[in-house]
């Protein structure tokens, strides 16, 4: 379920730990609708991007009550490791989140500081707000950490050569390879394809391993994203709202045209 008022106990973040392979998809229409119609399909998690799309703060209340009832844990990633930002998001109910370019341990901390109340982090605490139900959960500020889900995104080589360090961070349950910034980072801008870029997944997978947290990534293409999940990552978005509408409206408008 998205975490809200009344959320249950959170799979995703305990399916992380297991090592249970979890089917993800992208959110990036930024339409409520379009969450709510996807919410009812199946998947294991959903991502609401606020780092590549105009979606806002403001706006993700909607998608968590739309995705409410669903089958998915919505994670949101935010749009940089900003503790206000956090701060929001925690209070609107979101318990999961995607952070990108963690390259250290202490980067790591500072994300995983901001969604902890005092002493072991530094969220705001204030008692009326959706997460505890409007207080009507007396003992949410107590346990609001076991549900709290972290997700450190590897999006550089200095992240690859990080992953030990912030993999060992109390706190993170997931470590996910962003592949174009990774290519990015090597010089190949949109080349995920390249040996080179392959090759260093590989490494960051091995690596992601050791650390006994989650694997994940993304990618498109079903055949490969079958190939990732073969070779040991654990969480895996295959798709998007956005490009389901753009690739399959191409394909139809072909079919229909075709001799």
């Amino acid at each position: 379920m998205s975490a809200g008022p009344s959320a249950t106990a959170n799979h995703f973040k305990q399916n992380l730990a297991t090592g249970k392979p979890q089917i993800g998809l992208w959110l990036a229409l930024g339409s409520p609708t379009s969450t709510e119609i996807i919410a009812g399909s199946g998947y294991d998690w959903l991502l609401l991007d606020l780092e590549h799309t105009t979606i806002d703060v403001g706006t993700v209340l909607d998608h968590l009550r739309a995705a409410k009832g669903g089958t998915a844990e919505m994670v949101v990633r935010v749009p940089w490791n900003e503790p206000v930002i956090f701060k929001r998001l925690l209070d609107a109910g979101v318990r999961s989140f995607m952070v990108p370019m963690v390259q250290s341990a202490q980067e790591a901390r500072a994300a995983v500081a901001a969604t902890r109340y005092p002493p072991d982090g530094i969220r705001g605490a204030a008692g009326n707000t959706r997460a505890s139900n409007f207080a009507r959960n007396p003992t949410y500020m107590l346990h609001a950490h076991e549900e709290m889900c972290v997700i450190a995104q590897i999006e550089t080589l200095r992240a690859v050569d990080a992953i030990g360090e912030i993999g060992a961070v109390n706190g993170i349950d997931g470590l996910f390879i962003g592949p174009n910034d990774l290519a990015a980072s090597l010089g190949l801008v949109g080349r995920t394809t390249h040996a080179e870029v392959q090759q260093l997944i590989a490494r960051a997978l091995e690596r992601m391993k050791a650390t006994g947290k989650g694997s994940g990534i993304l990618n498109f293409v079903p055949a490969e994203a079958r190939g990732f999940l073969k070779d040991g990552f654990t969480f895996i978005a295959v798709g998007s709202d956005s490009a389901i509408v753009a690739r399959r409206s191409e394909a139809l408008l072909q079919e229909i045209k075709a001799p």
